[in-house]
């Protein structure tokens, strides 16, 4: 006993290396190794989230986090396989094992986390449940639809979010339910539905791809709140903690103004302790948990930091346009904080 609390001790000590190899590799590590990629669950096309793009190349906020974790654990973006999958199969893919990490915007809720074996790691994105409707339907507030027919995608929140709101507004509603978003979004640009609910962002994101996006209102009201973590199976605290650091890592970037064109040249030349830390010339980050000192700055060279993923899919460089808002940095105003990673 006193062997080890000398050796726990001494790893706590500073300037202490801890060597790469030292950390026992958990299973889905070691099998990530052996198979040479990471096995992604990501949606079957969601705009600005995961959806390929015209070269057939899966673009989007959930796709770049796959990209980030690929990176810091393998060193190459490349080196991954995407499993597009359903509401309904998504969870049981990942109990399975036929997919290491799941990030299809997956809202974290008390049930899932309890019942599902599986772990959220940390909140990627915060949303909320909203509708679109047609710009020439008179309709410019929730209340306003009662008696009317709402598309929605089934195994999802928006079915409770909707029945409790329903309730508790004293409005009545016909639900048409889908197995997939797609065939959700086609049903209400064919007139088949009202109002199509789902997260605000995606709704978003649906109405700046279609052809005219002023015939269509995204509705002010928002009914749930909808935070968004990619998930992994219990079991595996390893695994765990490498993809909950690397989002973590992401945000630690934009506040620390490391970004994807600039990170070599801050490992460089910043005087930052915490930049040398973030990126490996100083500290133990990545053989503390099986990998390498270069992983966290992998993964910003692949994808940027979180504000630029942001901009390129749903903010100011995207079609969608969307403000941060509770998205933003906790230094302006935003829920985006990581935890000291030192």
């Amino acid at each position: 006993m006193l062997i080890r609390i000398l050796f726990a001790l001494a790893l706590l000590a500073p300037g202490v290396a801890v060597a790469q190899g030292s950390v026992a590799t958990g299973p889905t590590l070691t099998a990530i190794r052996a198979r040479g990629a990471v096995s992604f669950g990501i949606s079957t096309g969601d705009p600005a989230w995961s959806q390929p793009d015209s070269r057939g190349v899966w673009q989007g906020m959930d796709a770049d986090v796959c990209r980030a974790v690929a990176a810091a654990v393998l060193g190459s973006a490349e080196k991954l396989v995407w499993q597009h999958l359903t509401g309904q199969n998504r969870f049981p893919a990942l109990g399975s094992g036929q997919v290491d990490l799941l990030t299809r915007t997956t809202t974290w809720t008390y049930m899932r986390d309890a019942q599902l074996g599986l772990n959220f790691t940390a909140p990627n994105f915060y949303d909320g449940q909203g509708f679109l409707v047609r710009a020439d339907s008179g309709i410019t507030a929730a209340k306003q639809l009662d008696g009317a027919t709402i598309c929605f995608v089934s195994a999802s929140t928006h079915e409770l979010n909707l029945a409790d709101w329903s309730r508790t507004q004293g409005i009545r509603f016909t639900p048409v339910i889908f197995a997939d978003k797609d065939e959700a979004r086609r049903a209400f640009e064919s007139n088949r539905c009202d109002s199509y609910t789902d997260d605000a962002s995606q709704l978003a994101a649906v109405r700046a791809a279609t052809p005219n996006p002023a015939s269509i209102l995204l509705l002010p009201d928002r009914i749930s709140k909808e935070p968004y973590a990619p998930s992994v199976r219990q079991g595996d605290d390893q695994w765990f903690d490498i993809v909950r650091y690397v989002i973590y890592a992401l945000v630690e970037a934009e506040e620390l103004g490391i970004t994807r064109a600039n990170a070599e040249q801050m490992l460089a030349t910043s005087p930052s302790p915490a930049v040398q830390r973030l990126l490996g010339r100083t500290g133990d980050l990545g053989p503390a948990i099986g990998l390498d000192r270069a992983w966290l700055l992998n993964a910003i060279k692949a994808v940027g930091n979180y504000g630029e993923i942001y901009d390129r899919h749903l903010g100011k460089d995207s079609p969608v346009q969307l403000p941060r808002g509770l998205n933003d940095l906790w230094t302006r105003g935003g829920l985006m904080i990581a935890p000291p990673i030192r």
